[in-house]
């Protein structure tokens, strides 16, 4: 299991934990992270582009002149899409991007990104987010001394108010729980920061850690009952000859 460094909110070691290798140690997927991260961009578009066709274009429905002898092309309606502020063909209609990626993809490539982080050095577990004040400036002092430079994510397990108003205001700074990390802001942000707590329960969840059922006590089988014996088959009945159709008699013709 690895095992990484624990700091307090001044980047002073204060321990140690321990972090489960199927999560934190696992092999690198680079066609999860691209899957889901293609998910996730398709569910957050809003979809909701749309052009006019040519029934919903303002304009009246009058022949503009006769079909025959002006020498002019012959049109219809100036709501044409040939016509200029004419209907659009085949334009964008609103519509649904989303579509349903498996749970494992999903759970597979977060597994990758933690693992990605942690090899890259860019990981660090925190003790507890315990902030004083909800002052913006003093937790930009306190990201400057665990060396978060450029953007950062920060992962907690409970709701930390002091923590969510210090850092909403914060450019290239994002505050996410255990239960809505997504694959997309692990990879977007540079500096991943771990609560304690945070990084015990993302290390039990995904490693898929469930408590043994118990055994379900052996039942004796019993011998099935012997099946009876078939019937004999009944004799097949005799066809029955049918009687030869008599040949009708035909009238005589009539005389002249």
């Amino acid at each position: 299991m690895p095992v990484v460094d624990v700091v307090n909110l001044e980047g002073k070691r204060v321990g140690e934990v321990e972090l489960a290798d199927a999560v934190f140690a696992a092999k690198v997927n680079p066609n999860l992270l691209h899957e889901t991260v293609r998910w996730y961009l398709a569910s957050a578009r809003a979809g909701t582009h749309k052009t006019k066709g040519r029934g919903e274009v303002a304009g009246s429905g009058r022949k503009l002149w006769r079909q025959k002898g002006t020498g002019r092309a012959r049109v219809g309606s100036i709501r044409s899409p040939l016509w200029r502020k004419g209907g659009t063909v085949h334009g964008p209609q609103p519509r649904d991007y989303s579509y349903r990626l498996p749970r494992k993809v999903r759970l597979g490539a977060l597994r990758s990104a933690l693992s990605a982080k942690l090899a890259d050095e860019k990981l660090t577990v925190v003790d507890a987010f315990a902030l004083e004040s909800h002052k913006t400036k003093a937790f930009r002092a306190v990201l400057d001394q665990l060396g978060a430079e450029r953007t950062t994510l920060l992962v907690d397990v409970a709701a930390n108010r002091n923590l969510e108003l210090a850092s909403r205001n914060l450019d290239g700074v994002k505050l996410v729980p255990t239960a809505k990390l997504e694959t997309y802001d692990l990879l977007k942000h540079d500096r991943l920061f771990l609560s304690k707590d945070a990084a015990m329960k993302l290390s039990t969840a995904l490693a898929g850690v469930t408590a043994a059922a118990p055994a379900a006590p052996l039942v004796e089988l019993k011998p099935a009952p012997a099946k009876a014996a078939k019937p004999a088959a009944r004799k097949a009945a005799k066809p029955v000859a049918r009687k030869a159709a008599k040949p009708r008699a035909r009238k005589p013709a009539k005389k002249d």
